[in-house]
């Protein structure tokens, strides 16, 4: 399932990351272990936040996708299935 995450990064805990110059390694593993089709970064309600579309194939890697992001940067995390274009046009045939 496709699927949204929005991570709203703590601002203290991310400073330490960058300060230790650990920044560029985390964010590849967070990177390998999403693999997302889609990634943005930017401010969400003033704190920095990352956007990851990826396919979530079992509700198992919640807790091993999501515990390295509260670990390095104390995030608040939120998961949205999503679809694109053509996902839409799938479900929509469907409808009778």
């Amino acid at each position: 399932m496709r699927v949204l995450l929005q991570a709203h990064v703590d601002t203290e805990k991310a400073n330490e990351v960058i300060r230790s110059g650990k920044m560029p390694q985390v964010m590849q593993e967070i990177m390998e272990s999403f693999k997302p089709e889609a990634s943005y970064f930017g401010p969400d309600n003033g704190v920095r936040t990352m956007f990851l579309v990826f396919d979530m194939q079992d509700s198992s890697q919640l807790p091993p996708l999501t515990e390295q992001l509260f670990q390095n940067f104390g995030a608040k995390v939120d998961y949205t299935p999503v679809m694109n274009f053509e996902d839409l046009q799938k479900g929509l045939s469907q409808i009778r």
